[in-house]
């Protein structure tokens, strides 16, 4: 019986020398100017009154999630409290609901971070807009054990939209990193 002896590639194993088609999206990590930048932006524009009206999207909570998503050395929780405190005193409302609705939102995004960076924007979207529901609820349903009162489901459209909106946060909020790597395809 003869010996049959396979050939070896040159680098290795040929399971060493496989490489993912695109592990990451982009290369380099967004500068803390854009991420901190569009923070501070984004919840002046929140301070203004339009946002007032039951259906308008919280931007700031999808900035945040989203920051927290792409970015987590730099937003985690303690910055969703901060800027939630930040909105609960705006408000004047009771303080903490903004809090606990961004810290929980924050974290459903955490717990999913791993999950989330190996989908497309759109199965992102899928994935956040419960996150941001759930969240949402729970600091409506606080809310009105803490008043007394239930405010109605007007809140729900807020939540819907704020996660629709995730494909739009991710064109423009990555928008730099994508004109940064497209100027990189022709190097070698």
């Amino acid at each position: 019986m003869p010996l049959v002896t396979t050939r070896r590639p040159a680098g290795g194993s040929s399971l060493m020398s496989l490489q993912p088609v695109d592990a990451s999206p982009f290369q380099r990590p967004s500068s803390a100017w854009l991420v901190w930048g569009s923070l501070i932006l984004v919840w002046m524009a929140s301070l203004l009154p339009w946002r007032l009206w039951s259906p308008v999207p919280d931007v700031l909570l999808l900035v945040l999630c989203f920051w927290c998503l792409h970015e987590s050395d730099r937003v985690g929780l303690l910055t969703a409290f901060i800027f939630g405190l930040l909105m609960d005193v705006h408000d004047s409302g009771l303080l903490g609901l903004h809090a606990l609705c961004y810290v929980l939102s924050t974290y459903g995004v955490l717990r999913l971070q791993r999950r989330l960076e190996h989908f497309n924007v759109w199965v992102q979207t899928f994935h956040v807009v419960p996150v941001l529901v759930f969240a949402a609820l729970v600091s409506r349903l606080f809310g009105a054990w803490l008043n007394g009162e239930w405010v109605g489901w007007d809140w729900l459209w807020s939540a819907l939209i704020t996660g629709v909106l995730w494909p739009l946060a991710d064109i423009l909020l990555l928008l730099p990193q994508r004109r940064l790597d497209g100027d990189d395809v022709g190097v070698v």
